[in-house]
């Protein structure tokens, strides 16, 4: 293999009947050979039907062997590939194919009507193709790759995904490179450096419990083939499934969000000790901020094997940090491993370490939000910066520590509290399975801080209980930091970890206002 070039062609040719994709439930797969070939057949129809370099698709599918037919086929026929969380409502889910100008939609024959109802929506869509079953109005890949020959030879180029933020902090918005330029397969030097960093290879067998519509999720599966590893998914997250799968398939690298880490950490010491996890060399977890105590725990369970990054869909930067690191820097999300962090004040000036500014990233590339100039300029600094828009700060050694993102600074009395500090106070009580913390408008002090929390064991919400919660961080930490009121309820995540604040507050003040 050129050292640059990586693709699922290439491993077809080495090892043609080795798995690409593995079900985990059913054990059902994909060959890469198979993937390889049915990925052409698509793209040639692709190409067939007028889609060219730089059009679009949108991917409405659930975890399938069949998702990645399309990712490749997308990813060698020169389109960008968007693929929609299908827990969306219909409108939520026709706004991002209608913004990322899709010409295509491929939709698990599961999700048929909802597809029907994006279609309506998003009249430039000229293409609706159905994988599974059979569906009235759609065409079926399997119909697709048994006329391939009628289809003219795919001129192979590089596409990308697109991938659309949460919308966790407002609307969905896409978040656009330019298309890799060179033969096919072109692998870009931060990717490169990423797959060497993480050891990918042939030999890597990789669990990915997460949705394939999650950037992390996705993105590191298609790494993974490039190399020519084994991805094994699941189609929907269970903690005890997970370490089943990983006996059962001798998983050698696993991804996870902090809160599947919480219920593996819940299961039973029988379950935990039931299964052979030896074959474990690298556990990663990413996408939304983890508990000292929670990872405390995963490393006296499973060993120095836990390696934590931090990264976004931009690409603006990549901080990674192994077990021993953390150890020595707890609560760190590692240091970059390609590119360099500035931390700068809101004139703009960088600040010496251990002092809290917005966190930015240079020598990563360009990217731009779609549709939104006005995002893409305030993603980039006057020196060609670009920030997630988190805050933080470098200790003396380098390391980054995340405070919050700038949109959940809760400021009051004049004060900046930043939330996920009083979150990982909560964390420590062992009442508490899960707990997220917000501002709400305050005469007297501008915002108050209020915390929603899950209990643990069905544990029964009482007065006498949120007063013990409360006492609780303030015992650990400055009086005016900790919650003035506890509510007790669940606490609204995305499927993929996320803590949607946006939604807390919404509720919040809905039910204040009743």
């Amino acid at each position: 293999m050129v050292e640059n070039i990586a693709h699922i062609g290439i491993q077809a040719s080495k090892t043609p009947d080795r798995a690409a994709v593995i079900i985990g439930e059913t054990g059902d797969y994909i060959s890469f050979d198979d993937l390889n070939k049915r990925s052409i057949f698509l793209g040639q129809f692709f190409s067939a039907k007028g889609l060219c370099r730089g059009d679009h698709i949108a991917v409405l599918m659930t975890n399938t062997t069949e998702y990645f037919v399309v990712c490749w086929a997308a990813l060698r026929t020169g389109l960008y590939i968007t693929p929609v969380n299908w827990h969306l409502t219909s409108s939520e889910a026709a706004y991002i194919v209608q913004d990322c100008g899709a010409k295509a939609l491929v939709v698990s024959s599961t999700l048929c009507s909802s597809g029907d109802k994006i279609f309506d929506a998003v009249p430039s869509l000229h293409l609706r193709i159905c994988a599974g079953d059979s569906c009235a109005g759609y065409i079926d890949l399997d119909s697709i790759y048994e006329e391939a020959s009628s289809y003219p030879p795919l001129v192979e180029t590089n596409g990308a995904p697109m991938f659309y933020s949460s919308g966790t902090t407002g609307r969905p918005k896409g978040i656009k490179r330019e298309l890799p330029e060179g033969p096919y397969g072109t692998v870009s030097p931060a990717e490169l450096m990423m797959a060497k960093h993480n050891l990918f290879s042939s030999d890597t067998r990789y669990l990915s419990p997460a949705p394939l519509y999650h950037a992390a999720s996705l993105g590191w599966c298609l790494a993974i083939q490039r190399m020519g590893g084994t991805v094994v998914i699941m189609d929907k997250f269970c903690p005890r499934n997970v370490l089943r799968f990983v006996e059962q398939y001798s998983i050698t690298q696993a991804q996870f969000v902090p809160s599947m880490l919480v219920r593996m950490l819940n299961l039973s010491e029988d379950d935990r000790r039931r299964y052979d996890l030896s074959s474990l060399e690298r556990v990663v977890h990413a996408a939304a901020p983890c508990s000292k105590e929670v990872k405390y725990k995963m490393i006296d369970w499973l060993g120095p094997i836990i390696h934590e990054y931090y990264s976004g869909s931009e690409g603006a930067g990549y901080c990674e940090i192994d077990s021993e690191a953390w150890l020595l820097h707890p609560g760190s999300v590692g240091r970059p491993i390609f590119g360099n962090v500035h931390i700068v004040d809101d004139q703009g000036v960088e600040l010496s370490a251990e002092t809290v500014g917005t966190i930015y990233f240079s020598g990563n590339g360009s990217f731009e939000y779609h549709n939104d100039a006005e995002k893409t300029a305030s993603a980039i600094s006057s020196s060609g910066w670009a920030t997630f828009g988190d805050d933080g700060y470098v200790d003396q050694d380098g390391f980054v520590f995340l405070s919050d993102r700038r949109s959940d600074l809760i400021i009051s009395g004049g004060v900046n509290i930043y939330p996920r500090e009083v979150e990982e106070t909560l964390a420590k009580n062992p009442l508490v399975l899960d707990a997220a913390v917000i501002g709400v408008p305050s005469d007297e002090w501008g915002q108050e801080v209020i915390a929603v929390v899950e209990l643990k064991d069905d544990l029964e919400s009482s007065e006498e209980l949120c007063v013990e919660i409360i006492e609780h961080c303030r015992e650990r930490m400055a009086h005016f930091k900790c919650p003035k009121k506890v509510i007790i309820g669940s606490v609204p995540r995305t499927p993929t970890g996320k803590l949607q604040r946006r939604k807390l507050r919404a509720d919040y003040a809905q039910n204040s206002s009743t």
